[in-house]
């Protein structure tokens, strides 16, 4: 989609949501520029000489040292002894070195962390009250994020939200009227299109058609698995692979961004992906007032961007 065309709105592939793309709004003037990036100032707590052994919940380790580890999360907002809250969380530490960060991180140390992902969500799967497990990252200021040492956060609550239960629910009226998954068969239609990021045996990535923020990217297991916890090696190096280009093009622009995975325990039919949604752009007055979302970048030329 080249810059001058007209704009166009957009449903989402399943969601009752819809975006303006315009183009033509990426060039025009801003006398305002903000900092993305927050500035690493005092003692940091991720780092491995201030961390109490005892608040570490599982830890994977190489040459007898830490790489990734999974600790308590101390202030956590909800709490399993919480009937009214109910729930965990836990902080990942995504590696040693305080100024890396994840797009920094070598494939097998980005592979890592996806697998500690699997493994806390496999333990925390044996608790049958929790039924939503989200393991999710804010990098940058503009993101969320209150510490810059490399981190992902777990939070598994006993609630599932309403965002998600609408999105299972039109999934399932999906598959009753097509006899397919919506995913795979949007997988099937956004690799062959101009949206397509990467695709191999295992992982495709696409920017989706309603794109709701700038360079936006959802990654997918070809394979139509439920959870983290059902990869396999092949499948975790793809995701890997996969995630360690879209980081890399995204530093390369200095933007804060969140990526995170939704996991249903009681929903056998979801199809696992991950969505990274940068945050260059703040939803204003059309945004908050109306609930339309205007997009001044296609996804069409954000694929471009990660493809080259």
């Amino acid at each position: 989609m080249p810059k001058n065309q007209s704009s166009e709105l957009r449903k989402a592939y399943l969601l009752n949501k819809r975006v303006l793309i315009t183009p033509g709004r990426a060039s025009r003037p801003k006398d305002i520029r903000e900092q993305t990036i927050i500035k690493r100032t005092g003692d940091c707590p991720f780092c491995p000489k201030n961390i109490d052994s005892k608040i570490i919940v599982d830890k994977i380790e190489k040459g007898g040292k830490w790489q990734t580890i999974s600790i308590k999360n101390i202030f956590p907002a909800v709490k399993l002894d919480n009937d009214k809250a109910y729930g965990t969380q836990e902080v990942i530490i995504e590696c040693r070195d305080h100024i890396k960060e994840m797009a920094d991180l070598s494939e097998g140390e980005i592979e890592n962390i996806l697998r500690m992902y699997a493994k806390r969500t496999l333990a925390l799967n044996k608790n049958k009250k929790l039924d939503y497990i989200l393991c999710f990252k804010n990098q940058g200021s503009k993101a969320g994020a209150s510490i810059v040492h490399a981190h992902s956060q777990i939070f598994a609550t006993n609630i599932l939200p309403p965002d998600i239960r609408e999105e299972l629910t039109l999934a399932k009226n999906y598959r009753n009227e097509h006899k397919s998954c919506p995913y795979c068969d949007i997988i099937k239609k956004e690799i062959k299109s101009k949206r397509k990021i990467f695709e191999d045996k295992f992982v495709s990535a696409f920017a989706p058609y309603a794109s709701e923020y700038h360079y936006e990217a959802w990654v997918f297991t070809k394979r139509h698995l439920d959870n983290i916890t059902k990869l396999n090696d092949k499948e975790f190096k793809s995701f890997a692979k996969c995630l360690k280009i879209i980081l890399t093009k995204l530093q390369a622009l200095d933007l804060s961004f969140n990526f995170f995975l939704h996991q249903i325990i009681s929903d056998h039919n979801q199809h696992f992906y991950l969505k990274i949604q940068p945050r260059d752009s703040i939803w204003a007055g059309i945004e908050l007032g109306s609930g339309l979302v205007i997009n001044s970048v296609a996804p069409e030329m954000a694929a471009k961007y990660y493809r080259e």
